[in-house]
């Protein structure tokens, strides 16, 4: 079986990179194939790099607070391209203001994530919980 595929970047109109790359080395150490698409990056882009690299998840990040604007539709998006079988993570300050991220969290849920991370997230919690994700969809 070769090694999984994800996609990483930070979505919508955001240009905090340092949680990207940080989760990029560290998927890449723990033996993922990774495909970093940056900052700035349009959710279509996430799916775009999804279909052409056969990817088993994205994994994006957000830092401005506005992360569900950007992320509408996206679930929908994907499995109109053909993506049904494919782990969607989010994480880091995903809504403006203070919140009880269980809220957040929900709401996240609702757009169609798997998984859905608070801010200064622990990476090796989220490698942890990919593998285990992978491993009951039969992809690891």
């Amino acid at each position: 079986m070769t090694n999984p595929t994800v996609i990483t970047g930070t979505v919508g109109k955001d240009a905090h990179v340092i949680g990207t790359k940080i989760l990029s080395r560290a998927l890449r150490e723990a033996g993922f194939n990774i495909v970093e698409l940056g900052i700035l990056t349009p959710p279509e882009e996430f799916i775009q790099a999804a279909l052409d690299n056969k990817a088993d998840a994205i994994l994006m990040s957000s830092l401005y607070g506005m992360g569900e604007n950007d992320v509408q539709g996206f679930k929908e998006k994907c499995l109109e391209a053909g993506l049904n079988d494919l782990l969607l993570y989010i994480g880091g300050n995903l809504s403006v203001g203070k919140h009880d991220f269980s809220e957040t969290e929900a709401t996240f849920k609702k757009l169609g994530f798997d998984r859905v991370y608070p801010p200064a997230s622990d990476v090796k919690s989220a490698i942890a919980d990919l593998w285990t994700d992978l491993k009951a969809k039969g992809k690891a």
